[in-house]
């Protein structure tokens, strides 16, 4: 259920959606949606499971950094709290969670702290799913503007290689497959968590050891 947050329809609606999709689409094994802290917190746990029943088994929740300075500074309209809060009522209630965090968000001058916070606020939600994006700017946003007047460095390719290694470090999780395979990303990587955490680790300390461009994406082949 794509266009947006659209967990915030309504509870009965949003019921009467998901039969509709099970009445016409025979084959239907599972069923998705985007969502904020906000409006899952406005579910509780057994509306929760209700939607489950009727086949909403993922919610894809975009977390982008645990750093609490950034969420206010990209207006992000939740807090750390609610973040941790809505991860947790969408596990309790039996529904895979898949987050979205965003290196390079911090710039080079908090390049760390947002790569730590993040890898503490993924700890604390424990998801099932965490997909690491790249910042790529977007023209007349504010974060743009501040870039073109040089009050917002990007950290360089391995800069940015390095925040998913700390990210990764740093995160304690029960059961979780990371990638970093969207398009924006230098170094695409799979690894399911804790398990393959060493392997992963030591590869990619190898890369920004390295400081090879023939090991991780280039240019030309990035995108949003």
């Amino acid at each position: 259920m794509c266009d947006g947050d659209a967990l915030i329809i309504p509870q009965p609606r949003l019921e009467e959606i998901l039969k509709l999709i099970n009445d016409n689409i025979q084959t239907i094994k599972r069923i998705g949606t985007y969502a904020n802290a906000k409006s899952i917190l406005r579910k509780s746990v057994d509306e929760l499971k209700k939607l489950r029943d009727l086949g909403l088994k993922i919610i894809y929740l975009g977390v982008e950094t645990g750093n609490v300075e950034l969420l206010q500074k990209i207006h992000k309209g939740v807090t750390y709290e609610q973040m941790v809060a809505a991860a947790r009522r969408v596990k309790e209630a039996g529904i895979i969670l898949s987050v979205t965090v965003l290196l390079g968000l911090g710039g080079i001058e908090k390049s760390i702290e947002h790569a730590l916070d993040t890898a503490k606020i993924l700890s604390d939600m424990d998801p099932d799913y965490v997909g690491a994006l790249t910042l790529m700017f977007v023209p007349e946003t504010e974060l743009y503007e501040d870039y073109l007047a040089g009050r917002f460095v990007l950290p360089d390719k391995f800069g940015f290689i390095r925040e998913l290694y700390l990210m990764i470090a740093n995160s304690n999780f029960t059961n979780c497959y990371f990638t970093s395979n969207h398009a924006s990303n230098y170094l695409p990587i799979k690894a399911y968590l804790p398990r393959e955490k060493e392997k992963i680790l030591k590869m990619i300390s190898s890369v920004i050891e390295a400081k090879d461009l023939s090991q991780i994406r280039p240019e030309y082949l990035r995108g949003l």
